[in-house]
């Protein structure tokens, strides 16, 4: 193929944000979620969990360990990697299960990267990068989600241990992970961004429980869990990090979160819009296939220049970040752009369908449902767009 005078290869990298080494991750995630998710997971969504032996696998191959040390069994990569991770992931079209693996590796287990002790990293990583244990991570709480400032849950010192009581909510991975890093106030009298701290609670410490397993609009194969504290003995060992630091820890780590929601909702968004090419290109109606319906296919190229767009502000904002600049701007604005865009290209690709769109058998009726949270988690739209707009 002929480009601008230069011969480039059919599958050659055509962007210039990712290295070779890049694209053999992005080969090797699409295989994976074509011979080991998609014809297994329409089970996984009935149960309501992804399988360990299934993550075990993801830990295997090295999903789980991208960004992470080689000591510990990681592959040292860059945030650019995260975004390859999180977009297949988004097109296999079970978003339920892409949240597990992302919530595991990038929102959860990534506080003990950051901040653990070299004793704290020996004892965890290894079996986390490997899928043995599973993260969760317990801030949001049923008075206090982006508000991290007005979380409730206390940790009061006594002795070698701390005590923590309270509750959290909307947990992912809260009902199967094996470990917790868990937000609580150790200072209620200091400053709100001061008296907040981390620690690491695992799964049969006296006085944690699972309340209940929840009952989601969409992500069905992920688990979701309200927890409970209740006069819960942690060890003070297992204060992550420096008491007091645990504010900004989350909030440092928001911006990752947000890139890897924004590259997962473009994911999902590129799938939905090839699932209903395919549809439309075959479906007929008063004679002819959709796609010879000028409106159908003008409203479908115009949802792939946004998602172009997307894609592009995502890859930007991660590139920025890879290279050490402050993207806080750029992550909020692509965060609050694709989390709404997703669901623009859900409405228009379930319509698209007709009436098979509505039907729980068809695969865009299941992601038009997993998208809706795209706009919620990690940041509702209209925080995102408060950040960016204290950077104008």
């Amino acid at each position: 193929m002929s480009s601008g005078g230069k011969i480039v290869a059919e599958g050659a990298r055509r962007s210039p944000y990712f290295t070779e080494e890049h694209e053999a991750l992005r080969d090797q995630v699409r295989r994976f979620v074509e011979t080991e998710i998609k014809p297994h997971a329409v089970q996984w969504e009935k149960d309501g969990f992804v399988p360990r032996d299934v993550l075990r696998k993801m830990g295997e191959l090295g999903f789980f360990g991208i960004r992470y040390p080689a000591d510990y069994g990681g592959s040292e990569m860059d945030t650019m990697a995260t975004v390859v991770l999180a977009e297949e992931l988004g097109r296999s079209t079970f978003s339920g299960v892409a949240i597990t693996a992302l919530v595991h590796t990038d929102m959860a287990s990534v506080h003990i990267a950051n901040a653990g002790s070299q004793a704290q990293k020996d004892k965890y990583l290894p079996d986390i990068i490997a899928g043995e244990k599973i993260v969760a991570v317990a801030v949001t709480e049923p008075d206090a989600g982006s508000d991290v400032k007005g979380i409730r849950t206390t940790a009061r010192r006594e002795g070698d241990h701390y005590v923590l009581n309270g509750a959290k909510m909307f947990i992912t991975n809260g009902v199967h992970a094996d470990l917790y890093c868990v937000a609580a106030k150790t200072d209620p009298q200091a400053r709100p961004s001061q008296s907040v701290s981390i620690f690491l609670v695992e799964k049969g410490m006296t006085g944690f429980s699972v309340s209940r397993a929840l009952d989601k609009h969409g992500w069905r194969s992920s688990d979701t869990a309200e927890l409970s504290f209740v006069d819960c003995k942690v060890p003070a060992e297992n204060l992550l990090g420096q008491e007091g630091r645990g504010f900004y820890a989350i909030m440092s780590n928001f911006q990752n979160e947000r890139t890897v929601i924004g590259a997962m909702a473009m994911g999902e968004a590129q799938a939905a819009i090839d699932l209903t090419l395919d549809y439309v290109k075959t479906r007929k109606a008063f004679g002819a296939p959709l796609w010879e319906k000028q409106a159908i296919r003008q409203r479908l190229a115009e949802l792939a220049g946004k998602v172009e767009a997307g894609r592009q502000l995502v890859y930007h904002a991660a590139w920025l970040d890879a290279q050490g600049f402050d993207a806080t701007r750029e992550v909020s604005m692509a965060k609050a752009y694709c989390g709404e865009l997703v669901n623009e290209v859900m409405y228009d690709c379930l319509q698209f369908h007709g009436g098979m769109g509505y039907m729980r058998e068809s695969a865009i009726e299941r992601m038009t449902r997993d998208a809706r949270v795209q706009s919620i988690g990690g940041g509702a739209t209209e925080v995102m767009l408060e950040e960016v707009a204290k950077r104008l």
